[in-house]
């Protein structure tokens, strides 16, 4: 595994996390606490630091299940959450950023995760509208000088276009942001990386996989179950045409690579991006998912083979 530095915070992350949105039953598949505690303790032997969840991955859910997985271990892990969606139903949040309900929810993500602090504390997915709510920041501030937080970050939109919040991060006290990021969704270079290079911000690259379409095992034809968020978000249409553009970019994967490793390594590439997040269901696909992190490596040294044709 290879680490680096998370922008302007101290922590020093993997370059692969594990991203944990799967485990809040939101991807047609419900999870059973050992199957958790087999993919994190996977993680941890493949040297995987970092875990990324949200209080809103099935009403705290998926932090639940991380916090028994980590139990014992917490001093090993970077753990990172985010505030501002609420668990409403099955693919519908609340939102809700009122510095005393985001007060209860952290005091709730503590207590769902078994932890008495959180490494870095995420403004989740909201406008400007919602980042600009008063004394919102300033009871954050707080919570990072008690210790209860070390540092904040912002997990941007993924359907926001602005740079607003990426502008105002160090206003806000954030070291990191949190983005879209994909080799079929490359908005965030022309929208957040400039900004996040500029001022030293921490990228984590969420979708890295494009919610699992760069593993090359869907056909234009898959089908989802309606337990699966692949089916509620997305129309047949737009299925398609990501299946069918994965299609067209298997020519840039070298022979005998893992198209989801080469898809990860390819974030990686970027010198803005610190970490990729990658979802995953089995241990085999932590394992996998962690052998890109070897991957970038050697693309860093020969990148052009890999990465003309995408650039």
């Amino acid at each position: 595994m290879k680490y680096r530095g998370l922008g302007r915070t101290d922590l020093h992350v993997s370059v692969v996390g594990v991203g944990t949105w799967q485990l809040g039953g939101e991807w047609g598949k419900t999870f059973e606490q050992v199957e958790v505690d087999a993919m994190i303790s996977k993680a941890a032997e493949c040297g995987i630091n970092l875990i990324d969840t949200a209080e809103c991955y099935g009403d705290h859910l998926s932090e639940r299940l991380v916090g028994r997985a980590i139990k014992g271990q917490r001093d090993k892990w970077i753990v990172a959450t985010k505030f501002g969606h609420h668990f409403k139903e099955r693919f519908e949040r609340d939102h809700i950023y009122e510095p005393t309900l985001v007060r209860k929810q952290l005091e709730d993500s503590l207590r769902s995760l078994q932890t008495d602090y959180i490494d870095l504390y995420q403004f989740h997915s909201g406008t400007d509208e919602m980042f600009n709510t008063p004394g919102l920041w300033e009871m954050l501030a707080k919570q990072v000088e008690s210790g209860v937080v070390r540092h904040l970050g912002i997990s941007i939109s993924k359907s926001y276009r602005g740079t607003v919040q990426v502008d105002r991060a160090l206003d806000v006290g954030a070291g990191a942001i949190q983005v879209v990021y994909n080799r079929l969704q490359r908005q965030a270079e022309d929208q957040f990386f400039d900004g996040a290079v500029r001022d030293y911000l921490g990228v984590l690259a969420r979708v890295p996989l494009a919610s699992g379409f760069l593993s090359g095992k869907y056909a234009p034809d898959a089908q989802f179950s309606e337990t699966d968020v692949r089916t509620a978000w997305h129309s047949e249409r737009q299925r398609r045409t990501q299946a069918e553009q994965v299609m067209q970019i298997r020519a840039e994967v070298p022979e005998g690579t893992p198209m989801a490793q080469w898809a990860l390594a390819w974030c990686l590439q970027h010198p803005a991006v610190s970490c990729v997040i990658p979802g995953c269901k089995t241990v085999d696909q932590v394992e996998s998912n962690a052998g890109a992190a070897d991957l970038a490596m050697v693309l860093e040294t020969h990148p052009q083979a890999v990465f003309e044709a995408g650039k």
